[in-house]
């Protein structure tokens, strides 16, 4: 039977794997530790291949990891998105980022008065969420203005590289200072308090209040914050260095993540804050934030929109979107292209649960009652697309903790089979995507050599397979290589549908 004839149409699941990397069996690789017998059949069978998620592939710098914004991105896209990263990258290669009128505005204005630049972002080079070398354009400005005075607000990772590194990512912020020849590291604090997604707000407006008012431990070094961590990098205590000063009325603020969600938090309550303690301050952020507050940015972002969403819509197709709150955003926000409008014929499923989670000690998560949904969804035969994340495999693998990695992974394993079995009660066929690497790599090299536990992203290839509705349905096999581009193709074609103009990917039947 040739390929046009065995491919099939009608209803199926976009099932996203978050974290569902590939790499050989090893000591740290905790999905092959684990016991994983569906997925193990999964990976070997003829309709599966392995799909680029990271670098050029998807839109992020050669050798850049992927992340779960920019796969779900590009998987709703149909096509590689310029990421934040890359964006800003190139304004900084081609001086545009120097000599961008915003940014020249606001240093001259504080030149003119004697202001204070205040630089808020996460230090390390992880390329998640922010790069310190960014710092470096940013610091060589304030210099050529001749800012006054200089404020980095150092916010400690642990999580997008190895936990452990904290201080050597400051020793380089302190050694771009002295390159510049200005600014100074006024605070420390770990992301678990500054990049809080969940709501926890008591915990941001410690951060808050550190930056805002110097109301943080007092010490005299940044190391000493981080040597004075009991909980590793992702959780320095909010410390003031040595006599940092305030943030002050007609000071300057940039903040320095170019990407937006584990950000927007900190930068709403702080600006809140600021505006109730009587304080004007000229703000500006690196790239765009999906903030309450007007932050302007001084770079843009990529045009997103012509990808999965915009097909469905225009088709009539309707989707039921289900996922825990971790990643509820990406099966709506991010694989629409970055769009909060809410469609006709898309209907909302956010499994929430019970007080702050424990990742390590319930690696399970609310996986049981998101598996209940997809079956339910799958059940409805008005529903012609269900687009489900299993969060389980990334969310405990940033913990760094194997064991528990391994525990989420073998879980996961089952609540795809059982997915799988209400598919085929439904003939529904799955696409089943990783959207980055992570849990296959638990261990890293330091800088100073040590291997450390590891609970960030990766550069490899994740699995791509496509289930038909039915164990007898004739299927051909899948190109050997393929990028998260070709899910958005695929899917519309599984469903009847032509690809979209504005997409590059291709179906991969």
């Amino acid at each position: 039977m040739s390929g046009a004839e065995a491919v099939f149409t009608g209803p199926g699941i976009l099932l996203v794997l978050d974290g569902w990397g590939h790499a050989a069996a090893s000591d740290d690789n905790a999905l092959a530790l684990a016991r994983t017998p569906v997925l193990d059949q999964l990976v070997t069978g003829r309709t599966s291949t392995l799909a680029e998620a990271s670098g050029d592939a998807v839109g992020l710098l050669p050798g850049t990891v992927g992340n779960s914004e920019i796969g779900h991105m590009v998987i709703g896209a149909g096509r590689p998105l310029p990421y934040d990263s890359l964006l800003v990258q190139q304004h900084i290669d081609s001086g545009g980022l120097r000599e961008n009128p915003r940014l020249v505005a606001l240093l001259d204005g504080l030149a003119a008065r004697g202001g204070a630049l205040h630089l808020v972002g996460l230090c390390s080079d992880g390329q998640i969420h922010a790069h310190v070398g960014h710092l470096s354009e940013l610091l060589a400005a304030a210099a050529v203005h001749q800012v006054p005075r200089v404020w980095i607000h150092a916010i400690t990772d642990g999580r997008d590289v190895a936990d452990g590194t904290a201080g050597t990512y400051l020793a380089q912020v302190t050694a771009l200072t002295e390159e510049a020849g200005t600014g100074r590291i006024a605070s420390v604090v770990g992301r678990g308090y500054a990049m809080d997604k969940a709501g926890n707000v008591d915990l941001t407006d410690r951060a808050v209040h550190l930056v805002a008012d110097t109301a943080g431990i007092h010490v005299d070094t940044a190391a000493e914050a981080v040597e004075a961590a009991e909980r590793g990098d992702e959780w320095v205590a909010p410390s003031t260095v040595h006599d940092a000063a305030r943030i002050a009325d007609g000071d300057g603020l940039v903040w320095f993540n170019f990407r937006s969600d584990r950000i927007q938090q900190f930068a709403d309550r702080l600006l809140s804050h600021l505006t109730v303690t009587g304080r004007l301050v000229d703000t500006l952020s690196l790239a765009q934030y999906d903030t309450r507050a007007d932050i302007p940015a001084l770079v843009q972002r990529a045009d997103a929109s012509g990808g999965l969403a915009d097909e469905l819509t225009a088709a009539g197709i309707r989707s039921v979107r289900i996922a825990e709150a971790e990643k509820f955003e990406h099966v709506t926000y991010y694989i629409n292209g970055r769009d909060a409008t809410a469609r006709d014929g898309e209907e909302h499923v956010r499994i929430t649960g019970e007080g702050k989670p424990n990742y390590i000690a319930h690696p399970r998560m609310n996986l049981d009652r998101v598996t209940v949904a997809v079956v339910e969804a799958a059940d409805r035969p008005e529903v012609d697309l269900v687009i489900a994340n299993l969060a389980n495999i990334d969310v405990v693998g940033h913990t760094g903790n194997a064991a528990a990695t391994v525990t989420a992974c073998e879980a996961t394993d089952a609540a795809v089979g059982r997915i799988l079995e209400a598919a085929r009660d439904s003939r529904r066929w799955v696409l089943a995507v990783g959207d980055h690497g992570n849990a296959e790599c638990m261990t890293k090299p330091a800088p100073d050599g040590t291997v450390r536990p590891y609970g960030g992203h990766t550069t490899n290839p994740v699995p791509l397979v496509i289930v038909p509705p039915a164990v007898d349905t004739p299927v051909p096999a899948l190109p050997q290589t393929a990028t998260l581009a070709d899910v958005a193709p695929t899917v519309l074609h599984l469903l009847g549908h032509k690809p979209g103009s504005a997409m590059t990917g291709r179906p991969l039947l």
